[in-house]
């Protein structure tokens, strides 16, 4: 009894000293200072008589030291025909080594010196950049200007260099995202535009050694060039070094920027079809400014306040109220020396596209029926200023930024004015650029997306283009591929040697009878070591594979209609579209399905002649079929085949692939090869040893089925 009543003293003890400790009165309004003036640390510019600029900003924070020389001319003035040139330039200037290093040996020489040199390109320079301990830069800045002054440019470093673009061509198609921004970017500018086109297997393919050195040749000279140093140096020291260095480099001729054309896409509806993925990629777009246009700092208040950040209309719309999107956003793009593109874009899953699409322009529309407020303008600035001065805490921050402005021609000051621009901006001036940036009716509109699940059809909100973007195969890859690439006509050589091929396997009449497989093997792979797999086929269009791991079973299934990769505990992924593709194809080799068809009309198997690498002279047959196209090299005394050659997907992309057969054995009527040796690009790349095969086994529909998705938590 006492402690309740002591426990009623003490709340009304609190009720009664609330007011005077916690109430309205003890409240005081904290007012937010003035962001202080904006002065950063500006670094020394220094023009040497030959019109080579640097810049030297002192940083004595830690005991190191970067550089960076960034050089005039870059992939937007590589020709047509060798697209991919610079980034090959880039790779190779420092891969390739100079003169008197080889580029492995100045990993080496960088290595025990914990120092980087590197090299890149982009679209409108190259660079050339160095880091390092304060103490070693002596030593570095001499690999430096070595590399910078005397590159090889190696052979084999090129090869290199092209078998890795390859790779990345033969993937650009894997992902969504990727698509979507490579095509998007192509309907703004025009599919030609420099800063829109790709490389192909071609252009790639037809650069040499001899355009990486012509390129630095023309390019490469003192007054095309802008360094910039940051780090613990004195400066008076440092800039006596570089005119040591530099000061007697003559001036070569001018790096000139190319003419380039903008042609933007008719407004309208564009769409790419993926039928591996469950979600759109949403892209609106048309042609941005630049930078040095007075309408910039509306813009940029213009873009935080419609799409800029989790208080954005798009945001708060169209993400949050709606659901509609995983992410949104974009704006009224900027460059500093051509125009950057306005870009609208979202994903969304497939089932919501339309609506999704419907709902970017209704928030277009709100810009005129709901203005934009005083209140955004004032939050859209305070953000844009607050974090401003972290995009240029650093010394070297600014230097790169200085660096930039003044590589394309922008005042000195242009950072300090950035500031005093934005804070200038007025709910007017926003609403003054909108109608003359922004066009609803003037946007090219992109999908990417698997159309059978979307809500509508896209056509339903107007005419639909569709956009190929199937990778141009590289020259001559069908005849160096499988010489049977383009269908031919059987000859009778051919026709033989397969029904040979049919019947060492076990005869034509067995070998129909041949529904599915269910076989066991051992995988060994050089960098991987070995696992166990299980697979069952179904011909002609479904495998489903068990692959024993470490970390547990992953599964593998490819069927006509979907392929995915699914693990315990780790969800179900879709393959990309050139791997499920790659892995039906692998079905349409199998020796039993093709030789269930040496009778079918739409096959042709063709005897191109003799191959006596071996000590066994062999039979060459062409095949060419739906799916398939391979050569074999058959033993004319047995009929078996002893190898094959084909094009399939390597870890780094198409690769000349050839699997040799042995270990033949004696399955449910049908003789078969347990053995397989398999090479890429000529290389060992894996062996299978089968412990197991079965003929026709019982198969549950099911196990090509797709999981269900775990239910959201």
């Amino acid at each position: 009894m006492k402690k309740l009543l002591f426990a009623a003293f003490i709340f009304v003890v609190i009720r009664v000293l609330t007011p005077t400790l916690f109430g309205q009165a003890a409240w005081k309004k904290i007012p937010i200072p003035q962001l202080p003036t904006f002065h950063p640390q500006e670094p020394k510019r220094i023009e040497l008589p030959n019109g080579l600029v640097i810049f030297l900003q002192e940083d004595h924070e830690l005991p190191t030291i970067d550089g960076i020389a960034r050089i005039r001319g870059g992939s937007r003035s590589e020709p047509a025909a060798k697209i991919g040139l610079v980034s090959l330039y880039g790779e190779v200037w420092r891969t390739g080594g100079t003169k008197t290093q080889t580029g492995d040996q100045l990993d080496d020489y960088l290595e025990i010196r914990a120092a980087k040199v590197e090299t890149g390109g982009n679209a409108d320079s190259t660079i050339i950049s160095l880091s390092c301990l304060k103490e070693d830069f002596d030593d570095v800045f001499k690999a430096f200007i070595d590399l910078l002054r005397e590159p090889e440019f190696r052979e084999e470093k090129l090869d290199l260099a092209k078998h890795e673009a390859f790779d990345g061509i033969s993937r650009r198609n894997d992902e969504i995202g990727g698509i979507a921004g490579r095509e998007s970017t192509k309907l703004a500018y025009g599919a030609q535009n420099p800063y829109a086109r790709v490389p192909e297997y071609a252009t790639v393919g037809a650069v040499t050694r001899q355009d990486l050195v012509e390129w630095h040749q023309t390019y490469v000279h003192a007054n095309n060039i802008i360094f910039g140093f940051a780090g613990d140096f004195d400066s008076a020291q440092l800039e006596a070094k570089l005119r040591e260095a530099f000061g007697g480099w003559e001036k070569g001729p001018a790096a000139k920027g190319p003419e380039i054309q903008f042609t933007p896409a008719k407004p309208g509806y564009y769409l790419i079809k993926k039928e591996d993925v469950n979600q759109s990629s949403i892209h609106m777009v048309e042609l941005g400014t630049t930078r040095d246009n007075p309408d910039y700092y509306p813009i940029e208040v213009f873009n935080e306040v419609f799409a800029g950040g989790f208080s954005s209309r798009l945001v708060q719309s169209i993400r949050t109220a709606q659901g509609l999107a995983y992410a949104v956003g974009g704006g009224i793009g900027t460059h500093f020396d051509h125009p950057g593109m306005l870009q609208l874009g979202m994903g969304t899953k497939s089932g919501t596209t339309v609506e999704s699409i419907q709902a970017l322009y209704a928030e277009i529309d709100n810009l005129s029926k709901k203005p934009i407020t005083d209140a955004e303008i004032a939050r859209a600035k305070d953000s844009i200023l607050n974090t401003f001065v972290f995009n240029f805490d650093t010394p070297d921050k600014v230097l790169r930024e200085r660096m930039a402005y003044e590589y394309y021609g922008y005042p000195a000051d242009f950072l300090e004015r950035y500031r005093a621009g934005i804070e200038k901006v007025t709910a007017a001036d926003v609403a003054r650029i909108i109608p003359k940036y922004l066009h609803k009716d003037q946007l090219a509109v992109l999908v990417v997306g698997n159309t059978s699940e979307f809500d509508k059809p896209l056509s339903s909100l107007g005419p639909v283009a569709d956009i190929d973007i199937t990778i141009p195969p590289p020259s001559g890859e069908k005849s160096k591929a499988a010489p049977a690439s383009e269908k031919k006509t059987s000859n009778p050589e051919g026709k033989a040697l397969a029904a040979k091929v049919a019947k060492a396997l076990g005869g034509e009449s067995k070998l129909q009878t041949v529904k599915s497989l269910k076989s066991d093997f051992t995988l060994t792979q050089p960098d991987t070591g070995t696992a166990q797999v299980d697979t069952t086929i179904v011909f002609p269009d479904h495998m489903q594979a068990d692959l024993q791991t470490p970390q547990g079973t992953i599964s593998i299934v490819v069927t006509p209609d979907s392929g995915f990769m699914s693990a315990g505990g780790m969800g179900t992924r879709d393959m990309p579209a050139s791997r499920k593709n790659d892995s039906l194809e692998q079905i349409h080799r199998d020796l039993i399905y093709v030789a269930q068809h040496v009778d079918d009309p739409a096959f042709s198997f063709t005897a191109s002649g003799l191959d006596k690498t071996g000590n066994t002279e062999l039979a060459i047959v062409d095949v060419s079929g739906p799916g398939t196209t391979i050569r074999w090299f058959v033993d004319p005394q047995t009929g078996k085949v002893t190898r094959e050659t084909y094009k399939a997907m390597g870890q780094t992309g198409p690769v000349e692939s050839e699997t040799a057969f042995s270990d033949w054995k004696t399955v449910e009527g049908l003789n078969l090869p347990f053995h397989r040796d398999n090479k890429q690009e000529g290389k060992d790349s894996s062996t299978v040893q089968f412990t197991s095969i079965h003929i026709n086994p019982a198969v549950d529909p099911k196990i090509f089925e797709k999981p269900a998705a775990a239910p959201a938590q």
